[in-house]
């Protein structure tokens, strides 16, 4: 099956700065995979690139089959893109706010689509309420929903629990879990190493503008022995593979 994003050699530089020397990586249809890295690592331009709102220098990429620069309105009609701070209008209700972005896609019966996505995530009894008046992991699982307005089959999710206190972490994490189920491509990015374990089906680690490994946790997990802890098997975190990984690329590229 053709992967729903497919990323080959893309590179982007701003004047002498390289934000990405070579990035390549494809994304299953139906599964989350998540670019991990710290900031400034490139990945809000991957995603910039990817819902064709930046041009790559070099290389290519496609979104559910359309390429991004050739056939760049197939992709934004098959996108959605929620950055790092929640798009919403506070002084709409939570209701008002999906009933708006419906009739701004030209969705017949708005009411109904925001009424069933106020259910799918939970919002149906702060659906009334302004959204002034909502916590962060309201406010992001308000915005999550908006973007879903038109079934986009690809959703780019770019530091989504940035700025949230840990129980809105997990409201977004359930949030996300429940787009694959339903069969929607996910692409996120992240710093936080939980976030990609818990909810990625394979890990891309981007670091200086180039994928590090690629994999799935199991398989990242196995590039470092397991440690023996008063004889028992300690099998190696995430977080253990990312600073591996991360230390040996610094290494190498201080050697002479």
């Amino acid at each position: 099956m053709t992967p729903a994003i497919r990323v080959r050699g893309l590179e982007k530089s701003y004047k002498t700065l390289e934000v990405l020397r070579g990035v390549d990586f494809d994304v299953a249809r139906g599964s989350i995979f998540a670019l991990l890295g710290s900031n400034g690592a490139g990945k809000t331009t991957v995603v910039k690139i990817l819902s064709t709102l930046l041009r790559a220098d070099a290389g290519s990429a496609g979104v559910n089959g359309f390429d991004v620069v050739t056939q760049a309105d197939d992709v934004r009609a098959a996108i959605s893109l929620t950055g790092q701070f929640a798009a919403v209008d506070e002084i709409l209700s939570g209701r008002e706010n999906l009933v708006l972005i419906a009739k701004l896609r030209h969705l017949k019966q708005p009411g109904r689509i925001a009424d069933d996505l106020l259910r799918r995530f939970s919002l149906t009894d702060a659906g009334a309420r302004k959204v002034a008046t909502y916590s962060g992991g309201l406010r992001r699982r308000l915005d999550i929903a908006m973007s879903l307005i038109g079934d986009p089959p690809v959703i780019f999710l770019d530091e989504p629990t940035t700025g949230l206190d840990p129980e809105a972490r997990l409201e977004v994490w359930e949030a996300v879990k429940g787009l694959a189920a339903r069969g929607t491509t996910v692409l996120l990015t992240t710093q936080y190493l939980d976030e990609a374990e818990q909810l990625a089906d394979r890990i891309a680690i981007l670091r200086d503008g180039r994928i590090l490994v690629n994999g799935t946790l199991a398989e990242l997990k196995r590039l470092l022995p397991p440690a023996e802890v008063e004889y028992v098997e300690k099998q190696p975190t995430l977080e253990d593979v990312y600073f591996a990984v991360v230390d040996r690329a610094r290494t190498e590229g201080e050697e002479p």
